[in-house]
């Protein structure tokens, strides 16, 4: 029962200093990701108070971003603590062993991952969907709408459903809705794919529906000419960047960019540093154990946090070098996403050894 209500005291303490830090991180890239929606305050209707909405909207998407560093972070705050206060030494000697205390804090790192992992899936996604809509839609003056069933737009009489939106200026699955003066649908076109080519659309696997007052004509053309409004800038802002999107979305452009023959190296690298995120947050917890029992009376907190803090800056700025490596070389995502993560788990272990 002791080794019980031990292990809920590190837990504990392991996440209230977690979601601390994690707070204030989210807070500074909130603040920060203001600063960089202020150059664009003025355009079209986009004032003060949509850039505020905007920044933080994509909140959510920071916590699972930097949640790593938050967990590392908590870990040397909260073991600093209770090595400061003489805590650790009192376990030890009561009994509880190193093995116990990396189980404790691997437990609470496993139950404050799975949460983090179901917000980054589940609330960030369509939060950053929300913001971009927003923002287009203050910015350019445009209605659109991006739905279950793909990205709505008015486009001039028309109303244009695009289901598919790759890079590259791609479409796929189009369906173009066109209104005559009497409000009256006039004509309903639907192509497998389109292209933007210069100054206009080239639709492709065309099958059009012309309504007549008493009769309805339809044609099949294998491409087309589409004069539409829609600014490929636009259509690029909808794409939502690989880091941004959910799992089995991520999952789903990579097939069908793979069908297409397009590289699909960035949502490879984005879909293997996902899955990689949890490992990577278990391994900051583990790393920070021995920084703390080495050093359990002769370090500040202050210290403590700098030293967390500059981790966390190296492992980002690994986890980024691997990923421009994996883009740029042609290197295996799955390694790129998975070398920063074994390279602390590698210091960890070392450093592990000379505790006592």
């Amino acid at each position: 029962m002791r080794l019980s209500i031990l292990d809920r005291y590190v837990a504990t303490t392991m996440v209230k200093a977690t979601a601390m830090a994690l707070v204030v991180l989210v807070i500074l890239l909130v603040f920060f990701g203001l600063i960089e929606e202020m150059d664009d305050v003025g355009e079209g209707n986009y004032g003060l108070s949509d850039a505020f909405l905007v920044a933080v909207l994509r909140a959510p998407r920071y916590v699972f971003e930097v949640f790593p560093v938050a967990a590392l972070v908590g870990s040397l705050i909260g073991l600093g603590a209770m090595a400061s206060h003489g805590e650790l030494v009192a376990m030890r000697c009561s009994g509880f062993s190193l093995r116990q205390i990396v189980t404790a804090v691997m437990r609470a790192g496993v139950a404050m991952m799975v949460v983090v992992f179901l917000f980054g899936e589940l609330v960030a996604p369509a939060s950053e969907d929300w913001a971009e809509q927003h923002r287009i839609e203050r910015r350019q003056g445009k209605i659109t709408l991006k739905t279950q069933y793909g990205f709505w737009a008015r486009d001039g009489r028309a109303f244009v459903n695009i289901r598919g939106i790759l890079p590259g200026a791609r479409l796929e699955d189009i369906y173009v809705y066109e209104f005559g003066d009497d409000r009256v649908l006039k004509l309903a076109t639907y192509a497998e794919r389109a292209e933007h080519q210069g100054d206009h659309w080239l639709m492709h696997g065309i099958r059009q529906s012309q309504i007549n007052e008493n009769s309805v004509e339809r044609r099949e053309l294998a491409q087309a000419r589409w004069d539409s409004l829609l600014d490929p800038g636009l259509l690029s802002a909808i794409v939502v960047q690989p880091n941004m999107l959910r799992i089995d979305e991520l999952f789903h452009y990579i097939r069908v960019m793979r069908a297409n023959g397009q590289a699909a190296t960035d949502y490879e690298v984005a879909f293997w540093s996902k899955l990689a995120t949890p490992l990577a947050t278990l391994v900051m917890l583990f790393i920070a154990i021995p920084f703390v029992l080495a050093h359990q009376r002769f370090v500040s907190m202050g210290q403590r946090i700098f030293l967390g803090v500059t981790l966390g800056m190296a492992f980002y700025l690994l986890s980024r070098a691997m990923s421009y490596v994996a883009v740029v070389f042609s290197f295996s995502p799955l390694f790129s996403a998975l070398i920063p993560a074994l390279a602390f788990l590698a210091i960890g272990v070392w450093m592990m050894r000379g505790v006592r």
